[in-house]
C-alpha cells in the first residue's frame, strides 16, 4: 500500500515540472518574421527566393497540389 502512494505522489507531482512555452518566458527566441523571410539553412526548396512573397505563394499552392487528391487520380 505504500508502495503505491509514492508511486501515485511522483506521477502526480511530474505535472509540476511543465516548462513554460508561452511567448512571455524569459528563453523566448520566436521572431515576428512572416514565413516568407525564409530560414536560410539547407531544408529551403530549390528554386525559392527567401524574402519574396510572391515566390512563396508560388511554393505553397505548388506543395498543395502535390498533396491534391484530385489530381493525383485525375491523371
Amino acid at each position: 500500500m505504500k508502495t503505491i502512494v509514492i508511486v501515485a505522489a511522483a506521477l502526480l507531482l511530474s505535472a509540476c515540472g511543465d516548462v513554460d512555452q508561452s511567448m512571455t518566458g524569459t528563453k523566448v527566441s520566436r521572431g515576428d518574421d512572416p514565413a516568407y523571410k525564409g530560414a536560410h539553412n539547407q531544408y529551403m526548396a530549390k528554386g525559392w527566393e527567401a524574402g519574396n512573397k510572391d515566390a512563396w505563394n508560388k511554393q505553397i499552392r505548388e506543395r498543395g497540389q502535390l498533396q491534391n487528391e484530385y489530381v493525383k487520380t485525375n491523371r
